[in-house]
């Protein structure tokens, strides 16, 4: 009887090969034939589960940007309890990407993300990722401070995240450093609100 083989498991396993190569050389040394290597698959393998190299690539950048929102929500559904505001900071902590065990994760968002200035097919993976989280700050920050423009503030906490991912990547801010920043960024935010803005 032919063995059957589990294609969408086989899928995840080259992403991740990707993403492990990516981290260790960025993407431009990533090379097909390194990723069958770390996969520990044939190339033949990887050429039946791809086409072409941008294609690895889109499905490694989807699959890093599903296992960041899926950290994001399982995070809030583990304590359904707390407020909106804790809520939203903790959801942009794990976006930010700032613990010690997701800077590898960390460096190969960026390094996709700097592809995806140059190659539409990446852009649009990113740009969806954006959408799925500025989609959730926008709830957060509505049930947290109700301002006139939660889709603004959702824009603007998004680009400080990746700043501070950036920052702290480079050593120029430390983690903490980085988290007092967006602390401070959210009380100002809270604070901003004036009676009788709040919408109805």
């Amino acid at each position: 009887m032919p063995r059957r083989i589990d294609h969408d498991g086989r899928r995840r396993r080259i992403a991740d090969a990707v993403c492990l190569l990516a981290d260790e050389r960025g993407l431009e040394g990533v090379t097909l034939r390194d990723v069958a290597a770390r996969a520990e698959v044939s190339m033949g393998a990887v050429q039946r589960c791809f086409r072409t190299k941008e294609e690895v690539l889109v499905f490694a950048l989807a699959h890093v940007g599903e296992r960041i929102t899926d950290r994001v929500r399982a995070r809030l559904a583990a304590s359904p309890a707390r407020s909106a505001r804790t809520s939203l900071r903790h959801t942009l902590a794990e976006v930010s990407l700032l613990a010690e065990e997701h800077r590898a994760e960390a460096r190969v968002w960026l390094a996709f993300v700097a592809q995806a200035a140059v190659t539409p097919a990446l852009a649009t993976v990113v740009r969806g990722s954006y959408d799925e989280l500025r989609a959730l700050l926008v709830r957060l920050i509505a049930e947290a401070v109700d301002p006139p423009h939660p889709e603004r503030e959702a824009d603007a906490l998004l680009a400080l995240a990746d700043g501070l991912t950036t920052h702290v990547l480079i050593g120029r801010l430390s983690p903490e450093a980085a988290l007092e920043i967006l602390d401070d960024r959210l009380t100002r935010l809270g604070e901003s609100e004036r009676p009788g803005t709040r919408r109805r």
